[in-house]
């Protein structure tokens, strides 16, 4: 696959078909745990790894399984790397993984990895495969940075607390008290708070989306020549 192909399916990961912000899809653990950077972070590397995983499986296998049961062994493939993701969490990362609870293995039901799986993996080669998990999964986790920074910013009036959750003891020390004495913002941290700043974060990519095709369009017709008027 050519450099033009890969770009492509890296912008349409971040941006044009970014799953949270054009399909929509995941919204519920989206909205369910993104009131901090950190709880955010958390649940979308854990997506993105499942995706990327899924993705390459399918990829590799895409040849070998009948289309009458490609769906209920796309879902097996999501389902078991989600089991291995969350053991680790468990593992590793107990207390983020109590914080987040029920989303972690409810990351097998994510409508955006079984589309990719079907709609992607499962027509192309591994390594696009790869890429296309890894971006769509990086777009995902981008939205739910924002989110919670937004969120937990509003809400708590600071950013990164409980970073020492992911990055160990060292990272106690990571938060930012963005203002003093604050008594915090409740619609924030709850779920309308969370539809309504989804909302300000796709208002906003859909303006810059509409600036730069009318600046593309503006370009185009400063580039195509007037012809002259014909001699009369």
């Amino acid at each position: 696959m050519s450099d033009t192909s890969y770009s492509k399916i890296i912008y349409n990961g971040l941006w044009v078909n970014n799953p949270a912000f054009v399909q929509l899809l995941g919204l519920c653990p989206l909205l369910a745990v993104s009131n901090t950077v950190i709880n955010g972070l958390g649940l979308g590397l854990a997506t993105t790894l499942t995706l990327v995983a899924s993705n390459v499986m399918v990829s590799i296998i895409r040849h070998w399984v009948r289309p009458e049961i490609r769906i209920p062994v796309f879902v097996l493939i999501i389902a078991s790397t989600v089991t291995i993701i969350e053991l680790s969490m468990n593992a590793w990362f107990h207390e983020l993984y109590n914080i987040l609870g029920i989303f972690i293995p409810l990351i097998v039901t994510n409508c955006a990895i079984i589309a990719r799986a079907e709609a992607f993996a499962s027509k192309n080669t591994v390594s696009s495969s790869f890429l296309d998990g890894l971006f769509m999964g990086l777009g995902f986790t981008a939205v739910l940075v924002l989110l919670g920074a937004m969120r937990e910013a509003i809400g708590f009036g600071t950013l990164f607390q409980q970073a020492h959750l992911m990055f160990g003891e060292a990272a106690r020390g990571f938060t930012i008290t963005l203002f003093d004495d604050y008594r915090g913002y409740l619609l924030a941290i709850l779920p309308p708070g969370a539809f309504i700043g989804l909302g300000f974060l796709i208002a906003g990519k859909n303006i810059i989306d509409k600036k730069r095709l009318a600046r593309e369009k503006l370009l185009s017709n400063e580039q195509v020549e007037v012809p002259a008027p014909a001699a009369s």
